[in-house]
């Protein structure tokens, strides 16, 4: 059983940055990557970024390339949001999530067997 727990969430003026923070309790041979998701009111949940906990190899959505970046600590089993320009877009709970996805289907949410619980970003124009 995998645990996850965000933080680091709040909120920023446009333009502005926030780093979010994913811990993981540990990972399992069901487990070859961390992902970010985000889901706005209204609005279904979508993909953000991806890191492949094996070799740090990432994939990002067209949305948040260039302005976002997803790193990881092995060692220390947590993974990293760094969100710069932010837009009022951006606006939406957060998730981390862990599952095994390979090629290009890492946005397939029910590849993912954990999820953490959220932290709202809010970003005012």
């Amino acid at each position: 059983q995998v645990q996850l727990r965000e933080s680091g969430g709040g909120s920023v003026q446009a333009g502005g940055s926030l780093r979010l923070s994913c811990a993981a309790s540990t990972y399992t041979i069901s487990t070859n990557c961390i992902a970010w998701f985000r889901q706005a009111p209204g609005s279904e949940r979508e993909e953000v970024a991806v890191i492949y906990i094996g070799d740090g190899s990432t994939d990002y959505a067209d949305s948040v390339k260039v302005r976002f970046t997803i790193s990881q600590d092995k060692a220390k089993k947590m993974v990293y949001l760094q969100m710069n320009s932010l837009k009022s877009d951006d606006t939406a709970m957060y998730y981390c999530a862990a599952g095994w996805t390979y090629g290009g289907n890492w946005n397939r949410q029910g590849e993912y067997n954990y999820w953490g619980q959220g932290t709202q970003v809010t970003v005012s124009s």
